[in-house]
């Protein structure tokens, strides 16, 4: 992707244009002045050598501080530290895992326990899911439980798809029992839709209105209100290594090309990012969907470039989401491509399957599961903090065999922004209310509306030409850029003052 914005960012120059550098954002490819880039790049070398420490910090993204911190918070146990907050505004912080599993849901958890833990508060967690909770399956997490869990796939704690309603007062039963005081839940689609339900039964259970966040995690990608869930990444990667393994023995063939399947959903950013990672010939995905004219097409630059490599051809993969089509499965799709071949090459099929849900989660999953944690356990302090009741202890009353000690304030909120996503949006971390994203999704296929990724799927048939007069010029497909240009003013106000630009929203 920056490859291609460099292209654009040059064939858009001129004469008077400034030297670029092609950054990214978090989430946003941006094109910067290269001069003014140099120049406080060594203004933090600077600041390091004359031992100017904070205005080295200061001269970094507002990213790189939050995650140093982040880490000096969780890197080591402190049972003294001076983080402990005071026993008044101490939590019981529940966390539970829902759907599928993904890379980087141990990662979180283990950051946000850790985090609670030197801050002062108790951690529950939920094991199996909702129906864990709706049993009673709650225990307190402490600093060597999560031991080893940044480099653990799958969930530690249990997950499934089961939703809260099938039993909504069990579960409301056990969290006040437990005196929940927040939730943070981890997971993909199904746990988006789970604390939707639960902000939605607020007047009904009172033990719901407390604050509660999502931080999305699920292969797929699909949650509303993030461009970037935990474990796409790693899931990626997954294919990405299937698919140059694959590639290998296609390519010792000569004629041979691979249909793989790979897991999404309804939503083909997986099929996209991998197939852009990997090199693929063409993917097919849900949002496009899989017709005649379209294999025709595909057939016809197949055979043009077996014809033209005869003897000397690569391998090649296609990439086709579980629900690309009702109608033309991948089985389907690689007979049509073996009969229509004219005997320049064969097809074969390969399941990734469930391989793309396990494995260690990537360092960018590690990453952001970190900054996600860190990010939505300070968001529920604020939220819980804002929405307490601390009794005067001297009229409390509590049976002779509880200590005062043991009483805890009570939070109560059913304001709407209190129930929200944390995700990745742009160039920022943001908190979106859940109630706030409903408009946005669509709840029959089970995505967003919005398809942020859309120029990334363009750019793979341009780089594999499909659709491309390699020879005379010109493209069927059209790239879109999507950066976003930076001035030298925009650079100092991101990193010498730490502030915020409306274009990279």
């Amino acid at each position: 992707m920056q490859g291609a914005e460099a292209v654009e960012a040059i064939l858009r120059a001129t004469p008077s244009t400034p030297s670029l550098v092609i950054g990214m954002l978090e989430n946003k490819i941006t094109t910067q002045p290269l001069k003014e880039a140099i120049e406080l790049t060594g203004q933090v070398a600077q600041a390091i050598e004359s031992l100017n420490f904070d205005r080295a910090m200061g001269l970094r993204s507002a990213s790189f501080a939050k995650q140093l911190t982040s880490y000096k918070e969780i890197a080591n146990f402190n049972p003294d530290s001076k983080m402990k907050l005071p026993n008044e505004q101490r939590l019981r912080i529940a966390i539970v895992h829902a759907g599928a599993p993904a890379g980087g849901m141990n990662t979180a958890t283990r950051s946000a326990v850790r985090l609670c833990i030197n801050r002062g508060h108790t951690v529950l967690g939920v094991h199996n899911g909702f129906p864990g909770l709706m049993r009673g399956e709650i225990s307190e997490l402490d600093w060597l439980t999560v031991d080893g869990w940044t480099i653990a796939g799958g969930s530690r704690l249990g997950t499934n798809r089961d939703q809260p309603g099938l039993q909504m007062g069990a579960v409301a039963y056990q969290m006040q029992k437990h005196n929940v005081q927040a939730l943070m839940v981890v997971g993909g689609f199904e746990a988006f839709t789970a604390v939707l339900e639960l902000g939605r039964n607020r007047t009904q259970y009172p033990a719901f209105c407390i604050p509660m966040v999502l931080v999305p995690a699920t292969v797929s990608n699909n949650v509303p209100g993030t461009e970037f869930s935990l474990g796409a990444d790693t899931a990626a990667n997954v294919i990405v290594r299937s698919t140059d393994m694959i590639k290998q023995s296609a390519s010792s063939n000569r004629r041979r090309v691979f249909v793989i399947e790979v897991q999404g959903g309804n939503c083909g950013f997986l099929a996209v990012t991998a197939g852009l990672s990997g090199g693929s010939t063409t993917v097919y995905t849900p949002e496009e969907g899989v017709d005649l004219t379209r294999l025709q097409r595909d057939i016809a630059h197949l055979r043009a470039r077996y014809i033209k490599e005869l003897g000397r051809s690569e391998g090649r993969v296609t990439l086709c989401n579980e629900n690309a089509s009702k109608i033309y499965s991948t089985e389907m799709i690689a007979s049509i491509y073996e009969a229509e071949s004219g005997g320049f090459y064969g097809a074969r099929t390969s399941v990734l399957g469930h391989l793309q849900q396990g494995g260690t989660p990537s360092p960018l999953d590690r990453c952001r599961a970190n900054t996600m944690a860190v990010d939505s356990v300070n968001w529920l302090q604020a939220r819980c903090w804002d929405a307490m009741h601390i009794p005067n202890e001297n009229n409390v009353r509590l049976p002779s065999d509880q200590l005062k000690r043991k009483y805890f304030p009570c939070v109560y909120t059913d304001a709407p922004q209190t129930a929200a996503v944390i995700g990745v949006v742009g160039s920022e971390v943001r908190f979106t209310p859940i109630s706030d994203l409903v408009v946005h999704t669509d709840f029959a296929r089970r995505v967003p509306r919005t398809i942020w990724w859309e120029a990334s799927r363009q750019l793979i048939d341009i780089l594999s030409g499909v659709g491309v007069d390699i020879e005379n010029g010109g493209c069927v497909s059209e790239y879109k850029s999507c950066a976003v240009d930076l001035t030298a003013d925009d650079l100092m106000r991101l990193y010498g003052q730490h502030g915020r630009l409306a274009k990279l929203s």
